[in-house]
């Protein structure tokens, strides 16, 4: 029987992350275009009282639905169309309520849509979610029956803030895995140090990644090709080799496979994590939720 996909707090949906960067990051000069509908949910968070307003102010122009284009001038006279105004607008000033029901149901609408896409972008690339491709770091037991997989980018603050979270999970639970997804989303630091990442997994493989992967992620020096020479050395791994390799066809080929994933599932920001490719959680989780979160799939 198949899993219902788990219910979590509302709070899980509105952590802290970061972004995307709205320039091109790759080294083509090409990304995919972030979904206008994620820029209108931003809009939409920014300025909540603009929606009211646009409301109470085209309250004359909002068309009904069971009609056709240009019914209503051809229905009403100037003077019901006014008398009507004037009624919506005494309707609203004696109760509020009928205005935050309103938005409180467009809200609501809003959602259950957004729920519903997430969930058929997640079956569209349950594939690719819950089998790791070659070039994918997995952090913790290879054959767990619980696959995470986190979009992240290494200069992302959020991200970083979880990072030892994710190591102390996976060293309790065994049967719990994590697969990487670096994705370089704001700007050319982040393009930099991902393909680092990258570059490094290609040369060594898990250990040299995830060498790499802390000491980038606990850096706090400027992020050049020169600053990744120098931890690469400290981490053991050939420095020129590895700076030969952040610009190849390879790695570039793997940081936009891991792009077009994210933004076939929805990314907006990073970290998003996926849990076994029936629930999106965006957004900084603490241990103890991303704890429960995991309970819940299982």
């Amino acid at each position: 029987m198949r899993r219902q996909a788990a219910s979590f707090p509302s709070r899980l949906l509105s952590l802290p992350r970061c972004f995307l960067y709205t320039t091109p990051i790759l080294t083509d000069q090409r990304r995919p275009p972030v979904p206008i509908s994620n820029s209108i949910r931003r809009l939409r968070r920014l300025f909540p009282a603009a929606t009211a307003a646009a409301l109470l102010a085209g309250a004359s122009c909002i068309p009904t639905a069971g009609f056709a284009q240009g019914a209503a001038t051809d229905v009403f006279s100037p003077a019901q169309r006014k008398a009507i105004v004037e009624i919506v607008r005494n309707a609203l000033k004696t109760d509020p309520t009928i205005l935050s029901d309103a938005i409180t149901s467009l809200r609501q609408n809003a959602a259950n849509q957004q729920q519903l896409s997430a969930q058929q972008a997640l079956a569209a690339h349950r594939s690719a979610l819950l089998n790791p491709a070659a070039s994918d770091a997995i952090l913790g037991n290879a054959q767990a029956k619980v696959t995470v997989v986190e979009f992240y980018d290494p200069r992302c603050p959020y991200c970083r803030k979880v990072l030892p979270d994710l190591d102390r999970i996976v060293a309790e639970d065994k049967d719990v895995r994590i697969l990487e997804k670096v994705v370089p989303v704001l700007g050319q630091g982040s393009l930099i140090t991902s393909q680092a990442l990258v570059a490094a997994f290609e040369e060594g493989g898990q250990g040299a990644y995830f060498k790499l992967q802390h000491a980038i992620m606990t850096d706090s020096a400027a992020p050049t090709v020169e600053r990744m020479r120098t931890l690469a050395k400290q981490c053991g791994l050939n420095a020129d080799q590895l700076a030969k390799d952040m610009n190849s066809p390879r790695v570039t080929a793997i940081l936009q496979a891991n792009m077009e994933l994210g933004h076939g599932i929805g990314l907006d920001g990073t970290p998003t994590f996926v849990m076994n490719a029936r629930q999106i959680i965006p957004g900084a989780v603490d241990y103890d939720e991303l704890k429960q979160a995991i309970a819940h799939t299982r």
